[in-house]
């Protein structure tokens, strides 16, 4: 378990989240903070930060700092938004929080502040993980800040387009003066700043039917919290536009202090939910949307699954080294035949990116099948007769560093059927994997077995392979020296085995 941290500098306010990455990589959040310190109403109205603010950001990272260490954070990420982008001192900002903190703040473009905020919305929504196809559902993803609003088009998990818009809250309510008694004229204001916007909106959204609309941001989520409360919603997570509508009218019919009062909103909330209100209507007006999905996750969502996303490659790649030295180790002590092995293992890991789409197999189970590959005539130290049995037992009995029990059992197994028999229910060893594990075992010494073939000879005829579909099947090419005749004669007895498994036939080129 590692815990990760995310601190979301915006416009309205500062942002922490804290969150436990599992095992299997996913992040569950154990702790939010939220300080109101408002950068947005400097810059927006003077073009640079105060010191008073400055000092407010210096304050509220060291309370950061303290949390951090507090839950021994392993990796911390720290952005800043619209209100740092445009501050003519934000220099000075990032050394001093720097400087008082430890907390190296990057202030980040709105592209990039758009696809964090999406990686949250494609884990939420379960948008599909892999190449857009027509099927994929088309997605608006509204991110309502504090100086901009930043509008994400989306297909699945790729985002087709962003555009931002300078119609974050804290903008509108200091370029609109606010502060104003006159409370009915500043809702009127916003409209027609928003509606000023409309035709640009309309042209970035184009034509396309949108499948789902979903809004982010503390306002946003403030508006699905007043209309469970308001409406007697069953739900705070999605408003539709009428709704949203009535919302608006009640909201810019009450004062600053009624918002407080009556609605329980916080100060810095109650004066810019209105505009949140107004310009959310807006853009999901013109996207010719009914109802807005409010799934309650935001910026600092996205960087704590970036965070663990780059953890688990960094660490993949790690594991993996460490996987392999320790197989090279046992290897070389059972004095294999290591070019043949490296070989071996070259030509199963292509033929494993190549056929995808008919293994269907998880990323993890191509070092399974390399160190497999790498290992599987080590039994020939004990006697080359019956070597895959041989060499099943040497993997029994020497610990692969970086794998797991389970890991190194489907090793053992490869290595037990790389040549003679398939894998079989009768067989002990065999019958005593989980059901999931057993097809991985067949599929992969299915590929290990074609991979073993091209260099049979322990010669290095064939030093690569190329393995596509065709319209009568699959074929496979081979590179490397002209006279391959061995190699045509043991694929033609292992070809079969291999349609077997994967249902389809199989062909030399």
């Amino acid at each position: 378990m590692l815990n990760i941290s995310a601190i979301d500098v915006g416009s309205n306010a500062m942002r922490m989240v804290i969150g436990e990455v599992d095992e299997s990589w996913q992040v569950n959040t154990i702790e939010n903070i939220r300080l109101p310190v408002r950068l947005g109403q400097d810059v927006f109205s003077k073009g640079y930060l105060e010191e008073k603010t400055i000092q407010q950001t210096e304050e509220a990272f060291l309370h950061f700092k303290h949390m951090a260490e507090s839950f021994d954070i392993h990796q911390l990420r720290a952005v800043a938004t619209s209100a740092a982008r445009e501050a003519g001192n934000s220099d000075l900002l990032l050394d001093r929080v720097f400087r008082s903190s430890g907390i190296e703040l990057e202030i980040i473009s709105g592209e990039e502040e758009a696809r964090l905020i999406h990686l949250a919305v494609v884990r939420e929504f379960k948008l599909k993980d892999k190449r857009s196809s027509p099927g994929d559902k088309r997605t608006l993803l509204i991110d309502i800040g504090g100086g901009s609003v930043e509008v994400t088009l989306s297909t699945g998990q790729n985002i087709i387009s962003t555009d931002s818009y300078n119609m974050g809250t804290v903008r509108l309510l200091e370029r609109l003066d606010s502060n104003s008694k006159s409370r009915h004229p500043f809702g009127k204001l916003v409209r027609e700043y928003a509606e000023a916007a409309r035709y640009r909106i309309e042209r970035d959204l184009g034509d396309q039917k949108i499948q789902i609309c979903v809004g982010t941001g503390g306002n946003v989520e403030e508006i699905g919290r007043l209309r469970q409360k308001l409406f007697k919603a069953e739900s705070d997570r999605c408003i539709t536009l009428e709704e949203l509508e009535t919302l608006i009218e009640r909201l810019d019919h009450m004062s600053y202090e009624e918002r407080m009062h009556k609605l329980k909103l916080r100060a810095d909330r109650a004066d810019v939910i209105l505009p949140a209100s107004i310009v959310l209507h807006l853009i999901a007006r013109e996207a010719g949307v009914k109802q807005i999905a409010i799934p309650n996750i935001g910026l600092k969502d996205g960087i704590l699954l970036d965070i663990a996303e780059d953890l688990s490659k960094r660490l993949h790649l790690r594991r993996r080294e460490q996987v392999w030295e320790s197989a090279l180790h046992m290897g070389r002590k059972y004095q294999f035949d290591e070019k043949h092995a490296r070989l071996t293992s070259k030509l199963a890991a292509r033929l494993f990116d190549q056929s995808r789409p008919l293994h269907n197999l998880e990323e993890g189970n191509l070092i399974l099948l390399e160190v497999g590959a790498l290992l599987h005539d080590v039994g020939h130290f004990i006697n080359t007769i019956d070597h895959d049995q041989h060499g099943y037992y040497l993997l029994n009995a020497n610990r692969l560093i970086g794998l797991s029990q389970r890991e190194q059992n489907i090793v053992a197994n490869l290595v037990r059927y790389h040549r003679k028999q398939p894998p079989s229910p009768d067989d002990e060893n065999y019958k005593s994997l989980p059901q999931k594990d057993r097809l991985i075992v067949i599929k992969l010494a299915a590929l290990l077995r074609l991979a073993d073939s091209l260099d049979i000879s322990h010669m290095e005829n064939v030093t690569d392979v190329t393995l596509k579909e065709t319209k009568s099947g699959w074929r496979m090419k081979i590179s490397g020296r002209k006279d391959q005749m061995l190699v045509n004669w043991v694929f033609d007895k292992r070809k079969s085995h291999f349609s077997e498994v994967f249902g389809v036939n199989l062909e030399m080129d």
